[in-house]
């Protein structure tokens, strides 16, 4: 089979499509056919290596594979799979999903919504469910709330401007000029063009803000709260994410514990059957529908990394196997 593994870390020069050997299903595992799979910024992170060297390798990836989201037919499942037949169309992740085949295991994939393409379920996995659990959990989302999502043209904001309003908010999107008409397009009900007014000054204040692209300091984010609050971070500006990690789990407990508002990063995302069911379920009642920024084939995943590199993304980025 022709798959996409990485040589090294470094630029998109080091992915390469090569033949590789069809892996096979195993207890509690699916063999997936991959119809579509999409681009992460965990996946941009693990090109370059960085922190994730001292587990995943010093001088090169241990596992060469690369990709994580995808959507695809069942071929063949483990002894132990009960859920999922030979047949199903499903989607979620798995590690290696930039190739023709990949396996995953049960309790990580779900049913594909049925009136979705195989490319906007392969958008949803790791974007969609960090912008539910976020917003859900982390966020403690409610009907007729002012919901504020600080970058709202990525991945992961396309999915919280979509759910936010599907949980019944008064949603107000930032982000660049050229994303405005986008943000309005998924609906949200107000746009802040980030480029011309900072939404942390301008006097008006939120019940929950969703920081998924944020660059603005804590205090900033708590300056736009209304005094019962919630402020989220899912993540950062690439040029700021170190230092705004570390400020978030330095001074959001303490700042949580003066007065009414609560200040935190959400953690990270957890891929389970329950919550892609969830996305399923708010998929074909056409209450959400992934936003596609560009398609690549397979043998451009080096192509759809420089592009995502760019830090320019205006939604998903996904590649189809055909």
């Amino acid at each position: 089979m022709k798959a996409i593994i990485a040589t090294g870390y470094g630029s998109p020069d080091v992915l390469q499509l090569v033949e590789a050997e069809k892996p096979v299903a195993e207890d509690d595992r699916v063999l997936v056919k991959i119809q579509a799979a999409s681009v992460n910024v965990a996946d941009w992170y693990n090109l370059k290596g960085g922190v994730g060297r001292l587990s995943g390798g010093l001088f090169k990836p241990n596992d060469p594979r690369v990709g994580r989201d995808f959507a695809g037919r069942v071929e063949a499942i483990g002894s132990r799979v009960t859920r999922f037949h030979a047949g199903d169309e499903v989607f979620g992740t798995c590690p290696g999903s930039f190739a023709e085949y990949a396996t995953a295991r049960d309790d990580r994939i779900a049913l594909k919504p049925g009136n979705s393409t195989f490319e906007e379920a392969a958008a949803i996995p790791v974007a969609g469910l960090t912008a539910l659990q976020g917003l859900r959990d982390a966020g403690q989302i409610k009907p007729g709330q002012k919901v504020l999502i600080d970058g709202a043209s990525g991945g992961v904001g396309t999915f919280a401007v979509l759910l936010a309003k599907a949980f019944g908010a008064e949603v107000t999107a930032v982000c660049s000029t050229q994303n405005i008409e986008q943000a309005r397009s998924i609906g949200a009900d107000y746009v802040v063009d980030y480029t011309r007014e900072d939404f942390t000054r301008n006097g008006r204040q939120y019940d929950l803000v969703f920081g998924v692209n944020g660059y603005h300091s804590i205090f900033a984010y708590k300056r736009a709260l209304t005094p019962t609050g919630i402020f989220v971070m899912a993540g950062s500006s690439r040029k700021y994410v170190f230092q705004a990690l570390i400020q978030v789990a330095l001074l959001g407990p303490l700042l949580s514990k003066t007065g009414g508002q609560k200040l935190g990063f959400m953690g990270i995302t957890k891929i389970n059957t329950d919550d892609l069911g969830a996305m399923k379920d708010l998929l074909e009642a056409r209450k959400v529908v992934p936003v596609i920024d560009k398609r690549f084939r397979l043998i451009e995943t080096a192509d759809a990394f420089r592009y995502f590199g760019e830090g320019h993304v205006h939604a998903k980025v996904v590649i189809g196997m055909e």
